[in-house]
């Protein structure tokens, strides 16, 4: 059976509140051409479809489309799970209609999927199943596939408390003990004629973050240890992380990372969907298929000025990538002058300027009683100035002076 894993989509998500949708929705074109280039019988989507528990209309639509196209009329086989960021009953709002489709989708941890029933033998059948377990047969697979599916599973979506008075700790320890003991009974449902995956939407010890993933809990208490996955299952897809990476070889642990980079912590990183041909009693065979829908993130870090940056715009350099720049500048820069470099390209998300004076270090005595002497708005306005490279705006200039005020106050009381 052909697998292609993939996961962390965010449908919804913006960077610096610019819009994703185009990239998002040539993602899915991209997703679906693989799927039908490469004869991909199964797709399993590890979570977060969307970025938010309450996603735009446009990024449901995107979702359900993805959904129908991915499925060719129900001839290959759609599992989605729901994670940290998605509303569960969102997720699974259309499962009666999907699972007529060969479409599995599953908001809650211990959530049993709709069998199929008596269906046409030329379309994916949901043959049986459980609380967070499912056997499905695709059409033209001699293999069936047992799946555990295990939905992001916090304590208040298993409806577990696992304790009250433990220190976080403890409570990583029990949390991942949990899971454990979750997963070794489910892959009980686990035969030796049968392709065996795990998906869920969780943190394994090892894996690598970046800037773009909020935390599942804090305290680290969510995260489950690579040993928690057992040996009967042949491979196991992940969410949550948005860097590709491998975790471990039997059974394989993949994290297929997000489509997208959602932030500049991933500038530089490739994107990718992960397949994998597995066969009862053989080796799992896997690839990597690099993705190229989405715009790439760069850092640019001018040193010498607005006219570095002017001259590797007319150089195209990253040509088509978002860009976050630092730029450089000895002196303030005019109001107007900023604005002229912004309106330089559509693809700054960010500028930060950096104002660099050559400094000895080292204060003498008559430069210290100068510092004395200014006041605490001049104090504020300098070191603003000095840091932000333009003059603070009359309103943050207030604030600060109500601050000192209120400061003033508690001290003498």
């Amino acid at each position: 059976m052909r697998i292609l894993h993939t996961a962390d989509w965010h449908f919804g998500r913006q960077l610096e509140g610019r819009d994703r949708r185009e990239e998002q929705t040539a993602f899915v074109d991209e997703l679906c051409r693989i799927c039908d280039e490469r004869e991909v019988e199964l797709v399993l989507v590890a979570g977060d479809v969307y970025d938010s528990v309450n996603p735009p209309a446009w990024a449901e639509e995107l979702f359900y489309d993805a959904l129908e196209r991915l499925s060719r009329e129900g001839k290959r086989g759609v599992v989605v799970i729901a994670g940290n960021h998605d509303h569960p009953e969102r997720v699974r709002a259309a499962a009666p209609l999907a699972a007529k489709h060969g479409i599995v989708l599953l908001g809650l941890p211990k959530e049993a999927p709709l069998t199929t029933g008596e269906a046409s033998p030329d379309k994916v059948r949901i043959i049986q199943g459980g609380p967070s377990w499912l056997e499905m047969a695709v059409p033209g697979c001699p293999h069936h596939a047992v799946i555990v599916a295990l939905p992001y599973p916090s304590e208040s979506r298993l409806k577990e408390l696992l304790s009250e008075s433990f220190s976080p700790e403890e409570m990583q320890l029990a949390f991942s003990e949990r899971i454990t003991l979750l997963l070794q009974e489910l892959s009980g449902n686990f035969r030796d004629d049968t392709v065996n995956l795990i998906t869920s939407h969780l943190f394994v010890m090892g894996g690598l973050e970046t800037d773009s993933e909020r935390p599942i809990q804090m305290g680290g208490a969510m995260s489950v240890s690579p040993q928690a996955f057992p040996q009967k299952a042949h491979y196991v897809a992940l969410g949550h992380l948005h860097r590709l990476q491998k975790l471990g070889d039997k059974p394989l642990i993949r994290y297929s990372g997000s489509p997208l980079c959602f932030s500049f912590s991933e500038a530089g990183q490739s994107k990718a969907v992960v397949l994998a041909d597995v066969v009862p009693g053989e080796e799992v065979r896997e690839e990597i298929v690099y993705l190229t829908s989405g715009r790439p993130l760069a850092r640019w870090k001018a040193t010498e000025g607005i006219a570095q940056v002017e001259r590797w715009l007319a150089e195209e350099r990253d040509k088509g990538a978002w860009i976050d720049l630092e730029l450089h500048v000895s002196e303030v820069i005019d109001p107007a002058e900023f604005q002229r470099l912004r309106k330089l390209s559509d693809r700054f998300v960010k500028i930060q300027r950096v104002v660099a004076r050559e400094e000895s270090g080292v204060q003498t005595k008559e430069e210290r009683q100068r510092l004395t002497d200014l006041t605490p708005e001049q104090l504020f306005r300098r070191f603003y100035e000095r840091k932000r490279g333009a003059q603070p705006d009359e309103k943050l200039v207030a604030l600060f002076q109500r601050l000192l005020e209120e400061t003033g106050r508690e001290e003498q009381a």
